[in-house]
């Protein structure tokens, strides 16, 4: 059994551009990146009510570099666009997987018609650290649609888990990874008592998005907490006292130097520098309209 090594509760709530409310429950310079290696951040947005409008809310252009954006959308409906080109519609149980790589600029924000009728806005935009080998790769994107998401009964009155990324029971997440990763949507009836196996050696992160479990029989985890736990041991024990939604996140550490600015993650300053120069120099692309 991998045991609990720390806790997070939610913290303060900020703005992402105008459109996404977050609260950041991962954060590599706060908890360590060596501790939650491959992953970097977590920003929780919502659940959020917004009125009808003509204003579409978001995020205007801006880039990245030397990681990996995963946004899932649990209600509501985003749009996406990037200087590759891609773009599209990403609505409930859609995951978009984008990999900044060498450079990108893109842009987020709610689709025409959820702007128009209005609702609960609910996502989760996780970003995942790429190896030294892959920072410079061309940028590129994965629509991943709920449809082609396997979704895999765990019994009767137990609940289910969607692979985003990673396999479970011999089941393959449709997302193409650099490194070795889990990324598991599970969903957990009143009541259930369920065991997973992770990866010996795996990074192990659980991110409750609803409801209140418990893990191995002890640690109580409530709506918007983390559990961080040990690298040793297979086996991940919940045990939901009502409807739970939880995120779990396993993957091989990335044993390399992580340096950030803003949105540039990469091995040392004089790369964020040439980030930062390649960006301005245009490297990274256009948006067209």
């Amino acid at each position: 059994m991998k045991q609990i090594l720390t806790t997070y509760s939610t913290p303060n709530g900020h703005w992402v551009g105008d459109g996404f409310p977050v609260r950041s429950l991962l954060s590599y310079d706060r908890m360590g990146a060596n501790n939650i290696s491959p992953f970097l951040l977590l920003d929780y947005a919502g659940p959020a009510q917004f009125q009808p409008g003509t204003h579409r809310r978001g995020v205007g252009q801006h880039p990245h570099r030397g990681f990996e954006t995963v946004t899932l959308v649990l209600q509501g409906e985003l749009e996406h666009r990037d200087s590759t080109g891609s773009g599209g519609l990403i609505g409930e149980g859609d995951v978009q997987w984008m990999t900044a790589g060498a450079g990108i600029v893109h842009e987020e924000f709610h689709s025409g018609e959820f702007t128009e009728r209005g609702g609960v806005l609910e996502m989760v935009q996780l970003w995942v650290n790429l190896p030294a080998r892959a920072k410079d790769v061309p940028a590129a994107y994965q629509t991943l649609l709920n449809k082609d998401i396997p979704d895999i009964s765990l019994g009767d009155y137990v609940g289910s888990l969607r692979v985003i990324a990673g396999e479970y029971q011999g089941h393959m997440g449709p997302a193409k990874t650099h490194t070795p990763m889990n990324v598991w949507d599970l969903k957990l009836e009143p009541g259930a008592d369920v065991v997973l196996t992770a990866p010996e050696g795996h990074t192990a992160i659980v991110v409750v998005l609803k409801g209140t479990v418990q893990s191995n029989g002890s640690e109580v985890l409530r709506e918007a907490e983390v559990a961080c736990f040990e690298r040793q041991g297979q086996e991940l024990q919940f045990e939901s006292n009502n409807d739970a939604r939880l995120l779990v996140l396993t993957g091989e550490p990335i044993n390399e130097p992580v340096v950030g600015h803003g949105p540039f993650v990469m091995n040392s300053e004089a790369e964020i520098h040439q980030a930062i120069a390649d960006f301005q120099n245009g490297k990274f692309g256009i948006l067209h309209r």
